[in-house]
């Protein structure tokens, strides 16, 4: 089920399962991640890691990756900073060799040809070279973060392509989709009234296009 769900959330697409967010009222858009490579996607449940300065006990950055299951998402909040990667070469060839499902940092993170090379999904606000040793630890996990301002519990599901990333509460997850296709298949029948010669406006106007993305009354 989990790898079918996954797939079908890919084929969905970002930015329908964005306007089926704001149609159901919750705020699940990731603003400013972004795949460091245009052709890369994901879908999988969340492994979430929340980061913090590391103090003086010290502490590790990445020891968790063999606790992560295939076709997860690694979601490490580290509050957006871009001075301290938490991801780097090695990471990305456990965590391809494990077949974990992606990475999403609300952060930076390096070595990024290597993730290109292996075709390994990393999403994130940029790269760097300054490690995040001795700056930042991993201080707990599988509990409740925020990457980019969104709420991400432990099992949500991440989807991301070359639009962005979006947050899908686990306990939505088929009213999403359900409202995501009702959207796409209304986006389908524009373009194919379009492409028969019908005018844009008036075919917008019949399937309503201009209320698919705002959020119901029910």
């Amino acid at each position: 089920m989990t790898v079918e769900t996954s797939e079908t959330l890919k084929a969905i697409g970002v930015t329908t399962l964005s306007d089926a967010l704001d149609r159901l009222g919750i705020e699940g858009q990731c603003l400013g991640i972004m795949p460091f490579d245009r052709s890369m996607s994901l879908a999988g449940r969340a492994f979430t890691i929340k980061m913090l300065p590391v103090g003086t006990a010290g502490g590790s950055v990445g020891d968790y990756i063999d606790d992560v299951e295939p076709g997860q998402i690694v979601a490490i909040d580290n509050n957006g900073r871009m001075d301290a990667t938490v991801w780097g070469d090695i990471l990305t060839m456990v965590a391809d060799r494990r077949k974990i499902g992606g990475t999403v940092i609300d952060g930076v993170c390096r070595d990024i040809g290597r993730s290109i090379e292996v075709n390994y999904p990393i999403f994130a606000r940029g790269n760097t070279m300054r490690t995040g040793k001795d700056r930042v630890t991993a201080a707990s996990y599988n509990v409740p973060v925020q990457i980019a301002g969104t709420r991400v519990a432990p099992g949500d599901w991440i989807v991301g392509d070359a639009d962005g990333v979006v947050v899908l509460p686990a306990e939505r997850l088929e009213e999403i989709i359900g409202v995501a296709k009702q959207i796409a298949d209304s986006e389908a029948k524009i373009r194919n009234a379009v492409l028969d010669g019908a005018r844009l406006d008036k075919a917008r106007e019949q399937l309503r296009y201009h209320t698919l993305q705002s959020r119901s009354s029910q």
